[in-house]
């Protein structure tokens, strides 16, 4: 069983892998994704982060393939006090259900990340929506709750995707802050990119069982918990009504 984890790894961190050389090629960065067009042409933009003034951000782990770190990674969030948002696929729900219950139960928010990591710029507007409503059937299954939040595959977002969460009542989110885990980074290198580019309202991402990611993660948390951070849950940090996203990905509250 072990194996067929980490073949199914190695196949997404590779496909991760090429699709972000494609966009450093095409020099777009943070702002690759592309929209498909909307009936007013529209460009719509999933949340990156949110505009604050208050010392908080949230961390994310994007739960695809095992769960053998489960326990620790809840240790390491307990010793900060940090409460995170798993985005669960589908199949990851199916196959761990006692690591999603876990989390649940320490605390920690439970989203969405698709059913099965299809690319959703490949998929219909109708083909996401199900894809969308399959895997929030397995997570209110499991919990007994359903999502609120979606993390589409490899951020590969495009507007019939938000179209669909939207009328599903969920919001589309990404993040501001990676921490290439994934990639095999050290934990140096780990720490040193995600410590250096936090700011207020920052959404950090991480996948579970990756090697490195535990210790880095204690480390990131114990200096950003020096510099007063608070690390709170997706859902705790944004804005749910009365918003706007500007151009970058980042929400901001609408005056009053």
């Amino acid at each position: 069983m072990r194996f067929l984890i980490l073949t199914k790894r190695s196949l997404l961190c590779a496909a991760l892998i090429a699709l972000s050389a494609v966009l450093v090629a095409a020099g777009l960065g943070r702002q690759y994704q592309t929209s498909s067009a909307s009936n007013t042409g529209e460009r719509k933009i999933p949340v990156y982060c949110v505009d604050t003034n208050e010392k908080k951000i949230a961390i994310t782990f994007d739960a695809a393939w095992g769960a053998d770190d489960t326990d620790e990674l809840l240790a390491i969030l307990a010793e900060y006090n940090a409460k995170a948002t798993v985005f669960a696929v589908g199949d990851w729900v199916r196959q761990n259900p006692d690591a999603v219950k876990a989390f649940y139960e320490a605390g920690h928010t439970i989203a969405n990340h698709s059913d099965t990591h299809t690319a959703y710029s490949k998929l219909s507007y109708e083909e996401i929506k199900a894809d969308i409503q399959r895997c929030n059937a397995e997570i209110e299954k499991c919990i007994g709750k359903a999502p609120a939040l979606v993390r589409v595959p490899s951020g590969d977002y495009t507007n019939d995707a938000i179209n669909a969460a939207e009328s599903l009542s969920m919001q589309t989110i990404q993040w501001s802050v990676d921490s290439l885990d994934w990639q095999g980074v050290s934990v140096e290198e780990m720490v040193e990119r995600v410590t250096g580019a936090v700011e207020n309202g920052s959404i950090l991402l991480f996948h579970n069982d990756v090697k490195n990611t535990p210790e880095a993660l204690r480390q990131i948390l114990q200096i950003l918990s020096e510099r007063g951070y608070r690390f709170v849950t997706v859902d705790e940090l944004i804005y749910t009504e009365d918003f706007r996203i500007d151009a970058t990905g980042k929400q901001h509250k609408n005056a009053a």
